[in-house]
């Protein structure tokens, strides 16, 4: 469950009224896990303050994610609209993600949707620019509007937010919408994956061995395909298993790329070629790959 950074700071600052400073009883339960204790403290903020959006968005999100009472979209969205109308921004984006998607209970309404995207926009969450994002490339029977989805992923990425960086830098390095530019795309790219988005640590990663608008590095791209492949990606663990059977950017060791070729190949991913690569472990050897293996997948 993720509570929206706005929502986060404004909660710890005490509440949104500035006429009823309130104590962030309901924030801290929140974050405890008692969420039972969390809509509870912020019922009580409501109704003590018919202005404290912050609250209001809390009850929205408890309802969203069914946390301590039966999960409610329409229940939930009514509360972010509350918020969402008196100024709150995380409101605002959160509103606009339910409409958008159609989910149970919330009818789907585009307009509407873009409507609060912008509104949260305007104030700063950079979630709300990638979704204007992802919405300028998904008009229905229209032409995607790549440069005007490439501009709203820009303002996202400079706000901070990992997906947006992650989609600038695709249409960077694809040429799509902007001037294509791979230097550029791989700063986004690594901007991305040092906020540990798997994608971008697969891309940059891929980018970086192949000195593809970076240096080429291959120890440097071995960092960021190991850490995708310790997030179960199965591309970055078949990737990372021809990294260690050819011993580019790490010491060779065919233990370890038995080990991530495996899991790769319980995830779908087959490969003949490393098969062949790694070859036959002699019994210790083989003994160690299936220890390591269990290890990893109890992770």
């Amino acid at each position: 469950m993720r509570l929206g950074v706005a929502l986060v700071l404004a909660l710890a600052a005490g509440g949104a009224s500035a006429e009823t400073p309130a104590p962030d009883l309901a924030y801290g339960a929140y974050q405890r896990g008692e969420f039972g204790a969390a809509l509870a403290e912020a019922l009580k903020r409501v109704a003590a303050d018919k202005k404290d959006s912050v609250a209001m968005t809390l009850i929205g999100e408890i309802f969203k994610d069914g946390a301590a009472v039966k999960q409610d979209n329409a229940e939930a969205a009514s509360w972010f609209q509350l918020a969402s109308d008196l100024g709150d921004p995380q409101a605002a984006f959160e509103l606009g993600s339910l409409e958008m998607a159609g989910a149970p209970g919330v009818p789907a309404d585009r307009a509407a949707a873009l409507a609060q995207f912008q509104r949260a926009a305007d104030k700063g969450v950079a979630q709300a620019f990638t979704s204007l994002g992802i919405a300028a490339t998904q008009k229905e029977g229209q032409t995607p509007d790549y440069s005007k989805a490439a501009a709203y992923f820009r303002q996202g990425a400079e706000a901070g937010d990992p997906e947006a960086a992650y989609s600038l830098g695709e249409l960077l390095r694809e040429g799509t919408g902007v001037d294509k530019d791979e230097t550029e795309a791989a700063k986004w790219l690594r901007a991305a994956a040092d906020r540990h988005l798997v994608e971008a640590e697969i891309e940059f990663g891929i980018m970086a061995f192949n000195g593809v608008g970076v240096p080429a590095d291959e120890t440097l791209a071995a960092t960021y395909l190991r850490a995708a492949a310790g997030r179960h990606n199965p591309i970055a663990e078949n990737r990372l298993a021809h990294l260690y059977v050819s011993g580019r950017g790490v010491p060779k060791d065919l233990v370890l790329a038995t080990v991530w070729n495996e899991l790769a190949k319980g995830a779908g991913l087959s490969d003949a070629s490393l098969d062949q690569g790694i070859g036959a472990l002699s019994a210790a050897d083989d003994h160690r790959a299936a220890e390591l293996i269990r290890a990893y997948a109890a992770f």
